[in-house]
């Protein structure tokens, strides 16, 4: 298979259930006009990057903010939680994340981004959100706005490059945004990379406050395994169990189909997901994966057991993934999980098939990215 690779502005990919019929202008806004990016209620997946090329994907993610103490006795110690025992944000005064000693920046994280030496970063895409109300009400017009640090470096104002994802709805108002910093990644590589002001709320309600980034950057590297790489985005709200549509019919999840894979048979892969407020301990949520139209399997492992994946956690194949800073176990309703994919790729695949199903409390959908062996 000959190597190409390219970055798309919104390549639409076949979706199904509550994700179809929904559409998106193809036409992006310029790098830096924050203030004219459009807010949507909910914005369909499409396809943000792909390429096939000998190298992967590396990923950096942190949440913003951790709890500080217990609103409901009942409630486990806030340490314990940090610590990895089940909580709920709503169960929570919230307080932001703040390592940097900046009096300017009221929160601030680290995460370390892993790049292979001697490998070159072809695409590399920030995404950040949170929930705008919670004992505080943030304003919406700091949505597509953060700083960003590269390692050893100082903060560089990233501004969101295209459609912004905006729900005020059930208590909460969430979103996210995103923007293409490919250079600022190709300069400075890996490392320990800091995002601070975050749009996110802090304080207390029965929603709960939440919110985190993720880097993900794709790398070429000559004696690597040539493979496909696809990046996704959009931002899905799925629903709990316990809710359902005016007509009565429920709808607890979202499936997407990934066409355009060529994966040889016993091929490795692996598939990154990014959500919000998935809360650790409380059962319902999974995910599914298809290939072809073979045995649906579950994308779970020893951190995101099978009906509770979205559990608040930031794990690679069910192992913390790499360094943070703060690196709490229990990130309180941020997700940023990379799963195992071989064992759904035992007979090959030309398309992948994932069912997202949500908790009774329901949760956020943002990112999915996969990574897999291309048949040469």
């Amino acid at each position: 298979m000959p190597e190409a690779s390219k970055s798309t502005g919104r390549k639409a990919f076949r979706t199904l259930g509550v994700l179809s019929g929904l559409g998106l202008s193809m036409s992006l806004p310029a790098a830096g006009a924050s203030s004219a990016v459009r807010e949507l209620p909910e914005i369909p997946f499409t396809q943000r990057y792909q390429a096939v090329q000998h190298g992967g994907f590396a990923r950096a993610s942190n949440s913003g903010i951790s709890c500080e103490k217990r609103a409901d006795a009942e409630a486990q110690p806030c340490g314990d939680v940090k610590r990895g025992a089940a909580g709920v944000n709503g169960d929570f005064e919230m307080l932001y994340s703040d390592l940097d000693r900046d009096p300017n920046t009221y929160n601030s994280t680290r995460a370390e981004l892993v790049v292979p030496k001697g490998a070159r970063i072809t695409y590399a895409r920030l995404y950040w959100g949170g929930n705008l109300r919670v004992g505080e009400q943030k304003p919406p017009e700091d949505n597509g706005r953060v700083l960003v640090a590269e390692p050893g470096g100082s903060y560089k104002d990233v501004l969101a490059d295209t459609r912004i994802a905006h729900r005020d709805a059930d208590g909460s108002d969430a979103y996210q945004a995103s923007a293409d910093i490919t250079p600022l990644v190709r300069k400075f590589g890996g490392g320990m990379w800091t995002v601070a002001q975050l749009n996110i709320a802090k304080g207390h309600s029965d929603v709960g406050a939440w919110g985190g980034w993720t880097l993900v950057a794709a790398y070429e590297k000559p004696d690597e395994p040539l493979r496909q790489l696809s990046l996704w985005d959009g931002f899905a709200a799925l629903r709990g169990g316990e809710d359902a549509d005016a007509d009565g019919a429920r709808d607890t999840g979202r499936t997407v189909e990934l066409t355009g894979f060529e994966v040889p048979a016993r091929g490795a892969g692996r598939a990154g997901v990014v959500g919000y407020d998935g809360d650790r301990g409380a059962l319902g949520d999974s995910l599914t994966v298809t290939a072809d139209s073979g045995r649906r399997l579950n994308l779970s492992d020893a951190e995101n057991p099978f009906n509770d994946v979205m559990n608040s956690t930031i794990t690679e194949f069910g192992r913390p993934s790499s360094r943070r800073q703060p690196e709490h176990v229990n990130n309180l309703g941020y997700d940023a999980d990379v799963f195992d994919l071989g064992p759904a790729l035992s007979e090959g695949a030309r398309s992948l098939k994932f069912r997202f199903e949500a908790e009774n409390q329901g949760h956020f959908l943002g990112v999915l990215f996969v990574q897999a062996d291309a048949r040469r």
